[in-house]
């Protein structure tokens, strides 16, 4: 009898835990467990969320390809105008919880004025910021979850980057203060990514004294993202010298595994030639099903040249040696396949080290694709659509990255173009629809924004989520590269996915570009 009773209480949890009848509880500790977990990319997320930003984007922004869809004023627009104890506050972020900010963006050109973070319809701010400026909100945070742009200057223009995660239960609301009338004709944007949870989801509001009592969890996470371990033992190689149009490819043949280092390293004699690192592609296929077609610069987020990177799932280094730590699984088979389309031969090595994978109904394969365009045109920003005729060659478009059908998780991208304007050629904004939505649910304020820094033109920086890898000329003529690694703000999707940069530059002109797109999905 005791024995049934047991299975009994066993088989009612598990079927509980299944079907979400037991509370899940979502706090920072665990959020930060999740940011740091190589593994748990490559599962769809447990408990479900969906991902969101808010943005000072244009309002005039409404319908698509229609007047004002390009319109780029993308500063000081909020969502209302509140009044809380004679205070003027305005109101940028409003979502109902469970939930969690994951990423919030921001920078100015004067930073006087007061930001507050109101959780769980709390009347009193939890967080007071004095200024648009998060390194002031007294986190107490390392560069790699609160990171200051380049241009960063305390005292005025520049922004900042956080990346803890701030939970709330109930409700957060945040709101800016401008300091005086004058301050408000300055420009201030805001990029906000947030996750709301289902609301049988339990969640730990953020408390200073939470941060307090997590300093070594912080801590240790700001230590592993500038550190990102490879230590998998070597399970495969190859080396191999590859003639023009010549391929090689290494089968990997074992029941529920993962890739979790995939290293290739490129002989000397050719580390000086620019095409190289484009010119080697990479095709991966995963239980019979190509899912990866990258040339290798691009796919490591270096783009054209091999330039260096130091990103948390991707290393470049010296021109030589290119390190993925992305987790690649599979469950009965993989072949990875090296294609030199140089006109020159080419010396390589290709190591691999594999290790047991739990497949399961949460277990999603991984995917990389380029897609590359020469001559795109980048229209004027003050384009005004009303004022030409419609169908203007001349007007500015919604360049698409990808579109992809099916369920899965949109994991970042990287971006390289040659610009072949004397001046800043990103001025348009991203834009990500999920399942099928008119409107997207990330709309952005700019290309450099996206990408974790402000201001253009843009210098070479390293971080662990963001990087920009090639800036060839201060105007941003030539050769550019930006890449971005999402991890707690990736974008969950169940029907399908797709991401689109508005083509708006300083100087009309021609771009080519090299966009690569990373996501997992489900078989």
């Amino acid at each position: 009898m005791k024995t049934k009773i047991l299975l009994l209480i066993c088989a009612t949890i598990g079927f509980a835990v299944r079907y979400g009848h037991c509370q899940e509880v979502v706090n920072t500790e665990k959020l930060l467990q999740e940011m740091r977990e190589v593994e748990e990319v490559a599962r769809y997320p447990e408990p479900t969320y969906t991902l969101k930003q808010v943005s000072s984007y244009d309002r005039r922004s409404t319908v698509r390809n229609r007047a004002g869809w390009f319109a780029n004023s993308d500063f000081n627009q909020f969502i209302r105008r509140e009044e809380h104890e004679g205070r003027e506050e305005h109101v940028m972020m409003d979502a109902e919880g469970p939930g969690a900010i994951v990423r919030f963006w921001l920078t100015c050109l004067e930073k006087p004025g007061t930001m507050r973070f109101y959780f769980d319809h709390e009347k009193e701010a939890r967080i007071t910021v004095p200024g648009f400026d998060l390194l002031k909100a007294g986190l107490g945070l390392g560069p790699a979850l609160l990171n200051p742009h380049t241009n960063y200057d305390p005292r005025g223009k520049g922004g900042n980057t956080l990346y803890l995660p701030l939970v709330y239960a109930k409700h957060c609301k945040i709101t800016w203060e401008f300091a005086d009338s004058a301050s408000k004709k300055k420009p201030h944007y805001y990029q906000i990514n947030y996750r709301t949870y289902p609301k049988n989801i339990k969640a730990e509001t953020f408390s200073f004294e939470q941060l307090r009592r997590l300093k070594k969890e912080i801590d240790n996470t700001e230590s592993v993202l500038w550190n990102p371990s490879a230590n998998f033992s070597v399970t495969d190689s190859i080396s191999k010298k590859l003639n023009p149009a010549e391929e090689c490819a290494l089968n990997l043949r074992d029941a529920h595994k993962a890739i979790r280092l995939l290293k290739i390293q490129m002989s000397k004699l050719n580390r000086d030639q620019e095409a190289l690192w484009r010119n080697v592609v990479l095709k991966i296929s995963f239980d019979g099903k190509e899912t990866v077609l990258c040339p290798l610069g691009d796919f490591i987020g270096s783009g054209y040249g091999g330039s260096d990177i130091a990103s948390w799932y991707r290393t470049l280094a010296n021109k030589q040696t290119l390190v993925s730590r992305w987790v690649m699984p599979f469950q009965k088979s993989a072949v990875i396949r090296l294609i030199n389309n140089n006109n020159f031969p080419v010396e390589l090595s290709l190591s691999v080290g594999t290790d047991d994978f739990k497949w399961d109904e949460r277990a999603m394969y991984f995917h990389a694709f380029t897609k590359m365009e020469e001559q795109v045109w980048d229209a004027k920003w003050d384009y005004d659509v009303e004022k030409n005729p419609k169908g203007d060659a001349r007007a500015p478009i919604d360049w698409n990255f990808i579109a992809i059908k099916g369920k899965g998780v949109y994991v970042g991208n990287t971006l390289a173009t040659l610009n072949h304007m004397n001046s800043w050629y990103g001025e348009g904004d991203a834009k990500a629809y999920v399942d099928g939505e008119a409107f997207p649910s990330e709309f952005g304020t700019g290309l450099e924004d996206y990408y974790n820094t402000s201001w253009a033109p843009v210098v070479i920086y390293q971080t662990p989520f963001a990087n920009a890898t090639r800036a060839d000329h201060t105007s941003s003529t030539g050769h550019n590269t930006f890449t971005r690694t999402r991890i707690l703000d990736a974008i969950p999707f169940s029907k399908q996915f797709s991401f689109d940069m508005e083509m708006l530059s300083w100087d009309s002109g021609y771009v080519d570009i090299a966009a690569t797109t990373y996501w997992y999905a489900r078989p």
